[in-house]
């Protein structure tokens, strides 16, 4: 929302990019902000793998007549919260947050986790977040958990 008299000097639009070449750096980014790109697939399973091609995502949304499919293809996806037929976000401040694969590194942020991460415990304790020597998810923050339907 912008206001009236707002300084707007460093707004950018959202826009959309169709089909951009596989040799682009953008095509294997998640792309973030007021950019996004849209591809066209013909199958499911191209779908998936073009939904995956950048190693990890922290939100994806498919939207979808067949709640089937799409519950499908959510438990396919490499992607850290995942809505369905309805935008999904970072989520409230008790959420877990954090990403897999190239999404995220570091410490997961959100509700007690944040404080987790910021403070110190005990010797040889293992934080919940994804780190370059490992990965761990508390369970409530495994991926299929924050499937959620619209």
């Amino acid at each position: 929302m912008i206001f009236p008299n707002q300084d707007i000097s460093a707004y950018v639009g959202p826009a959309a990019l169709l089909g951009i070449p596989r040799k682009c750096r953008l095509y294997h980014a998640e792309p973030f902000g007021p950019l996004d790109t849209i591809l066209v697939v013909d199958h499911l399973e191209e779908l998936v793998s073009e939904m995956n091609v950048s190693n990890g995502a922290l939100v994806s949304s498919i939207a979808c007549d067949d709640p089937r499919i799409a519950r499908r293809v959510a438990s396919e996806l490499r992607a850290f919260k995942v809505g369905i037929n309805n935008v999904r976000s970072r989520g409230d401040r008790e959420e877990v947050f954090g990403g897999i694969g190239q999404s995220w590194k570091g410490c997961f942020v959100g509700g007690r986790y944040l404080v987790l991460g910021v403070t110190s415990g005990p010797a040889g304790e293992k934080l919940f977040g994804n780190f370059p020597d490992y990965t761990q998810l508390p369970e409530e923050a495994s991926p299929k958990a924050f499937a959620t339907v619209g």
